[in-house]
């Protein structure tokens, strides 16, 4: 289960995506902010401390949003709340568009990472742990946060990036069916690793991200079984949608918005064949796009409706 709009409070707005903080957010942050209150002579710090948090966090969604953008995807919203960030970023279903959304996001981290190394060393030289111990302590712990992110992002537990990064590359050998059905099973034994080791630390955190895990990778595993379904149906030739190039299926997947009989509608030429309505914008039902069915239209699309 992923965080909504709902209960969420809108920050702002840039490059066209939508930036939202879901309410439980606050609490958390009080929580932690307290937890950590000895760690600073002042209590700001630690607000400071929290906010790095929530700042490499929105970077690290952006750079999920923009590669989307960039490869041709849909990515509008950003929403942050305890257990991170969701960038909702929808890229063309490829897994070439797909690997580099997710790849983005941990990149922003590795970026990071020599900034950080390299003004940490320099602060270090300059004698702030004598002279500015909080400035130097902040630093330190923001070091240590962008490099935690970076390799927790990273475990091939679906639907951390490094799932979904191992998923967009089996991708290009096993489908997308599959490729999602194997990744979801390793995210499964990934999660049982999660719930142990959450024991073990007697760390109330990591169980609820484990059951997060578990929820999403329950929801990715029904997804890959659905996903192969549709693969075992046949494709009509002569057609693709423009957004993700798949063919559409053959069959009765369309509804019509009047009678609500389901029909073809590639096979009746946009036409229902029950009342007669005109459907000249076709869903596509791997991306979840909608496009003129002129622009459907391949080279050997059948005679009479060439492009």
């Amino acid at each position: 289960m992923l965080p909504t709009k709902q209960g969420s409070i809108r920050l702002f707005r840039w490059a066209g995506i939508d930036v939202f903080l879901h309410w439980s957010w606050f609490i958390v942050a009080v929580i932690e902010i307290q937890s950590r209150a000895r760690s600073y002579s002042s209590f700001s710090w630690n607000v400071l401390e929290y906010l790095s948090l929530f700042l490499i966090v929105l970077l690290h969604e952006f750079g999920h949003a923009l590669a989307c953008r960039q490869v041709g995807g849909k990515a509008d919203r950003i929403v942050l709340w305890p257990l991170g960030g969701v960038a909702y970023v929808a890229p063309p279903q490829r897994p070439g568009a797909t690997l580099w959304s997710i790849a983005a996001g941990p990149l922003v981290n590795v970026v990071l990472a020599p900034v950080l190394t390299v003004l940490l060393l320099l602060s270090s030289r300059a004698g702030w742990p004598d002279a500015l111990p909080n400035a130097y302590g902040l630093l330190r712990t923001v070091w240590m946060i962008n490099l935690g992110l970076l390799i927790f992002n990273l475990l091939p537990i679906y639907p951390l990036d490094g799932g979904q990064i191992l998923r967009s590359l089996l991708w290009f050998f096993l489908g997308r069916a599959r490729s999602l059905m194997v990744t979801t099973v390793i995210g499964f034994i990934g999660v049982a690793g999660l719930i142990a080791f959450a024991a073990w630390a007697r760390s109330i955190w990591i169980g609820i991200l484990a059951v997060f895990i578990l929820s999403n990778c329950w929801r990715g595993l029904m997804e890959a079984r659905t996903l192969a379904r549709i693969d075992r149906i046949p494709h009509r030739d002569g057609w693709a949608c423009p957004e993700c190039k798949q063919s559409p299926l053959e069959g009765a997947f369309w509804k019509c918005a009047s009678c609500s009989q389901p029909f073809d509608i590639f096979a009746t030429r946009a036409c229902c064949p029950y009342c007669g309505g005109q459907y000249p914008v076709a869903f596509c039902p791997h991306c979840g796009s909608a496009h003129p069915l002129d622009e459907w239209k391949t080279d050997s699309a059948p005679p009479g409706y060439r492009k």
